[in-house]
């Protein structure tokens, strides 16, 4: 079937959708196994001939009940076999592993579906997914009554489901009408004593039991009810006790697909259980449910359409139940907005009050573990479904372990996803190794940074370029613009200027150095500077980036301290300098101007810590989720 490549139909001016990548490779999914011809609508039971063999869905059902869906997924059909492990969890439930096992064995039979395959010392079935193993599940479903069992069933079914399900009483009576077999099986149990009562009764609920109606969707849910535990993850009411969910996907797993289970397993690798209705139900512990509906059958009773969407889901996606992570937890680390968190680049206030009405029109989603298929597609939903206007979405890598090719295609599908949209996908991997758009043109490619500070940052000046324009976004300021001069009138402002110092700078010179004397507070009126902090064990890390409207050595207001980081030019610029003998100066000639300057030196600090306040606050769910 190919590799997981996720299409969006295209146009000069991008995408024709904006669903989600997973969506879209479903889509292309369904259209390409569509076309596969073979396989028989079964008729041993006349009623399921009338099936259309063109009907056919396929559904995926996330362990956190988000679902995807495409084609006939609405079409409703009998549960036929896939009854069976819903069934045995009763059952156990009911009675318990011990005396469960002494009614019925779990091992694979190799046989088809409707052999008598008995244990040939004790009459009893090799497993419940066979007929034989299944009947006799029936029969230990608690209730005083056939009306009060075939509720108790209905009740558990349509827990599974996540809505009130009932009988397909047309499929119903021609099962009763045709099941010999299936009647011969159940008095052979009744002769080894498997039933402990006349079989008819429990036949007649075995019959029903096939004859559930349910629809594609409604299997996809059954599937991540068992793959979230045995809780429904839509309405949280449990179906199965969670330490049971082992024992029914157990037998799902080595019994499921009856004599094709060995080459299930080996190509797709997934607990599973099929029905001769056409449908197909399988299971990735902890991940997802998947459910394919196809009337055409092959010659075990599986549907020739569903095995080909399973072999192509699993290797596509590489859901082998064998493909296990590395990690524990694959998901979102933390997300927040611009709005709350910010690059290390200083801005003036005006750029911040901007990014502060703005900023959630940007938003980071940090990574972490193996980003694998089921939890890259958990980051895609999380952004497709996004409520608030988005223009960027950057997407940390730094503490992800693996990036599989599934994970990456799914990340690459998103670029168009997002471009439909208006918006654009930023990607931060320090080890260039996500493959994201890996072969794709320059259009098709996410903006890649290896470093979180620096997408940011050039996140911050997308946002201020799109609203005032490349100069105002990086460019220079008056000194009357400058926070520190806010508020001060005309006079007060020629007072302030006649005791400032020009400077211009460089690229690459110091305007300041780590350990050196305090000169004064520098007012930055245009260029681009970095704070450098020199650590102990002789690295430097960079603390910020400063800008036109920003401001540093305030200390030097109060106190000839020794500057704690060095300050470099990264482009060229100007400054005016406030050194300790002008600050007193101007107190001399206007001690009301000192004090307004010294005024907006303590606001931008408050702001500063105010800033510092909301990252923390925004951040601290890194905490909570590692």
């Amino acid at each position: 079937m190919g590799r997981f490549r996720p299409r969006f139909p295209r146009t000069e001016r991008g995408p024709l959708t904006s669903t989600s990548p997973v969506d879209a490779y479903l889509g292309a999914l369904h259209e390409r196994v569509a076309d596969l011809r073979g396989g028989e609508v079964a008729s041993y039971i006349p009623e399921l001939a009338k099936a259309d063999p063109s009907w056919f869905g396929i559904c995926i059902a996330t362990a956190d009940g988000h679902v995807y869906e495409v084609g006939d997924t609405r079409q409703r059909f009998s549960i036929q076999s896939i009854s069976k492990p819903l069934t045995y969890g009763i059952a156990l439930g009911d009675h318990g592993q011990e005396a469960v096992a002494k009614r019925i064995g779990v091992e694979p039979s190799g046989d088809a579906f409707n052999e008598i395959s008995l244990a040939p010392d004790t009459g009893t079935p090799l497993n419940p997914m066979i007929n034989a193993g299944a009947i006799a599940a029936s029969s230990l479903i608690a209730g005083a009554t056939p009306d009060a069992r075939l509720e108790r069933l209905l009740a558990v079914y349509s827990a599974y489901a996540g809505r009130k399900l009932d009988l397909d009483l047309p499929i119903y009576t021609s099962e009763l009408d045709s099941g010999h077999r299936n009647r011969a099986i159940g008095h052979m149990l009744r002769s080894f004593d498997v039933l402990t009562s006349h079989p008819e009764a429990t036949l007649d609920l075995y019959f029903r039991q096939c004859s559930v109606s349910v629809d594609c969707r409604d299997l996809a849910l059954m599937a991540a009810t068992l793959a979230n535990g045995g809780s429904n993850p839509l309405t949280g009411e449990r179906a199965v006790a969670a330490e049971l969910v082992q024992k029914v996907l157990s037998v799902m797993t080595t019994c499921g697909m009856y004599d094709f289970a060995g080459e299930w397993a080996d190509r797709v690798g997934l607990p599973a259980k099929s029905g001769v209705g056409g449908g197909i139900m399988s299971v990735l512990p902890g991940q997802l449910g998947i459910a394919v509906f196809s009337p055409p059958l092959d010659a075990q009773g599986n549907s020739v359409r569903g095995i080909e969407v399973c072999k192509a889901l699993s290797e596509d996606l590489e859901l082998h139940f064998l493909r296990v992570a590395r990690s524990s937890r694959s998901a979102i680390r933390a997300s927040y907005t611009l709005e709350t968190v910010r690059s290390k680049r200083r801005r003036s206030e005006h750029q911040q009050a901007m990014l502060l009405s703005v900023g959630n029109a940007a938003v980071v989603f940090e990574l972490s573990g193996d980003l694998l298929f089921p939890s890259g597609e958990a980051v895609v939903r999380a952004v497709v479904e996004r409520s608030e206007p988005t223009e960027l979405v950057l997407l940390d890598l730094t503490r992800v372990s693996l990036v599989s090719a599934p994970a990456a295609q799914l990340l690459a599908g998103l670029v168009d996803a997002l471009r439909y949209r208006g918006a654009q996908l930023v990607v931060i991997d320090p080890s260039d190794r996500s493959q994201v758009g890996d072969g794709q043109a320059a259009s098709r490619r996410p903006a890649e940074f290896s470093d979180l500070d620096a997408a940011i940052e050039w996140a911050e000046g997308q946002l201020l370029q799109t609203r005032t324009g490349p100069e105002q976004a990086s460019g220079t300021i008056a000194l009357a613009d400058h926070p520190i001069c806010a508020g001060l009138e005309p006079e007060a402002l020629r007072r302030l200027e006649q005791v400032l110092t020009s400077r211009r700078f460089q690229p690459g010179e110091h305007l300041v150095t780590q350990g050196d004397v305090a000169d004064g507070v520098y007012l930055l009126l245009g260029g681009d500077a970095s704070v450098i902090i020199a650590l102990p064990d002789g690295r430097k890390r960079r603390a910020a980036t400063l800008s036109a409207g920003t401001s540093f050595g305030e200390v030097a207001a109060v106190s000839p301290a020794p500057r704690t980081a060095t300050v470099r030019a990264d482009k060229a610029g100007e400054c005016r300098v406030l050194s300790p003998e002008g600050l007193d100066r101007l107190g001399e000639i206007d001690a009301e101007t000192k004090s307004a300057v010294l005024a907006n030196m303590l606001i931008g600090a408050f702001e500063t810590v105010s800033r510092l306040d909301r990252e923390v606050a925004a951040l601290s769910s890194r905490d909570q989720l590692t």
